[in-house]
């Protein structure tokens, strides 16, 4: 810079060439809001979506897209798309296909906070949302409308560990025309990944086993590839006719499936107008998690089944909820769909009265009440009064639990000291 360049001038613009190359091991942390596009006509194509560039942070950036490709090749995917947390993940996912007047199908067996989006929020959009019991495999084909857009699903379900049986609901899916969707943040690539099953998109609440330390809120919607919205285009016309914003453009004639025309569409639409973005720093902590994903779930995921194990035989305890006990309804389901172990968050029913709920909960020193799962650290919370209070006891029953369940999440602190403090709660209650 010349020397005769004022002081304010330099104290912005010194030491910095945008577009230099660094030579960093790791990827680092851009933490920019906006991008230098070098030339008129460069910054004309990039908004136009005929020029690959970054555009404006709202809508992604640099350290972010290491974590979607990441992502994406975990789980065999074509593209992937990260947002600032897991629950809008699942929005745009969903709203990516649907719009007012249109219809969702979805398990009623899933975590509170969803069932409030779809059955609160999505009515208030005008998406009317049909809730199934995911392993009634006729609910799914008689809830199927010609205005239905998704099926919608958790591989492994909060807080009663249900399996789904992916292949089935995804055929099912196909035949109605519909992509599946399926929640996959307990089981994540490493333990299940959805594409080897028929799923099309999956989503995930990367604050949790992905991120695996509590420390930063993030979400990913993953496009396995496998759908053919060109297939029926008069269903599908925010895909197969010209996008308004972008002129005479048709996405899914520029990028088809190998290059993802729905996360494109997610990302200039639903993103950019809603604003879930995902924040560089955030970016970089979940990779830092990710790198280690599965010596976590190996240790996490044999510790489960042992205290699961050591519940089930304990008087204080009435039901274990964990598919990986040969007597739990989703046992066949998770030897075929999770070989590598059926998670680390599960749930059992105490054997006592109500009133000594909140005794046990409070008694354990190890296990923190947190709502958080999936973190390095164990964690404990009583959904009915927490996660999935907003649900009545009708809505309570259909996903399977009541006042006296527990829900867990299994660290990565010693087996033995772990089993010790449920020990020590559990014997206290009984001992009254």
């Amino acid at each position: 810079m010349p020397e005769t360049t004022g002081f304010a001038t330099r104290q912005v613009r010194t030491g910095y060439q945008p577009g230099t190359p660094q030579n960093t091991a790791i990827p680092p942390i851009y933490q920019s809001v906006a991008y230098d596009f070098g030339s008129f006509d460069q910054a004309r194509d990039i908004f136009s979506l005929r020029r690959k560039g970054n555009l404006y942070s709202r809508t992604g950036n640099p350290t972010q897209a290491v974590l979607e490709q990441r992502l994406a090749d975990l789980d065999g995917g074509v593209a992937a798309l990260a947002t600032g947390s897991g629950q809008s993940a699942v929005a745009v996912a969903l709203l990516t296909l649907a719009k007012s007047g249109q219809h969702i199908v979805a398990a009623r067996q899933l975590y509170g906070g969803t069932v409030d989006l779809l059955t609160d929020t999505f009515a208030d959009f005008g998406i009317d949302v049909t809730l199934v019991d995911q392993d009634d495999l006729d609910a799914w084909r008689a809830a199927a409308r010609p205005e239905t857009r998704a099926f919608f699903a958790e591989t492994i379900g909060n807080p009663v560990a249900s399996v789904l049986d992916v292949r089935a609901v995804a055929d099912i899916a196909h035949q109605a025309g519909v992509p599946l969707i399926v929640d996959n943040t307990i089981a994540t690539p490493y333990l299940l990944r959805p594409k080897d099953f028929g799923a099309d998109i999956a989503v995930y609440s990367a604050t949790k086993f992905i991120g695996g330390h509590g420390t930063s809120l993030g979400g990913v919607i993953v496009d396995l590839g496998t759908f053919d919205f060109g297939a029926e285009p008069r269903r599908w016309t925010q895909f197969t006719e010209p996008y308004p914003r972008i002129g005479d453009l048709v996405l899914w004639d520029e990028f088809g499936r190998d290059r993802s025309a729905y996360l494109v569409y997610a990302k200039t639409k639903v993103v950019h107008d809603l604003g879930p973005a995902l924040s560089p720093f955030n970016s970089f902590q979940l990779l830092q998690g990710l790198e280690t994903l599965d010596l976590r779930l190996e240790r996490q995921v044999g510790s489960a089944l042992a205290i699961a194990q050591f519940l089930d035989g304990h008087p204080a305890v009435a039901k274990v909820n964990y598919p990986g006990l040969p007597e739990n309804r989703w046992h066949d389901a998770a030897q075929r769909y999770l070989p590598r172990g059926a998670g680390s968050v599960f749930s059992f029913d105490l054997a006592v009265d109500d009133a000594k709920v909140a005794k046990f909960v409070d008694s354990l020193q190890l296990f923190a009440i947190v709502a958080n799962i999936g973190d390095a650290r164990s964690l404990v919370v009583h959904p009915a009064t927490t996660t999935h209070s907003h649900l009545d006891d009708s809505q309570l029953r259909d996903a399977g639990f009541g006042y006296r369940t527990v829900r867990l999440s299994i660290g990565l602190e010693n087996l033995e000291d772990l089993v010790d403090d449920l020990c020590a709660s559990l014997d206290a209650i009984t001992e009254e």
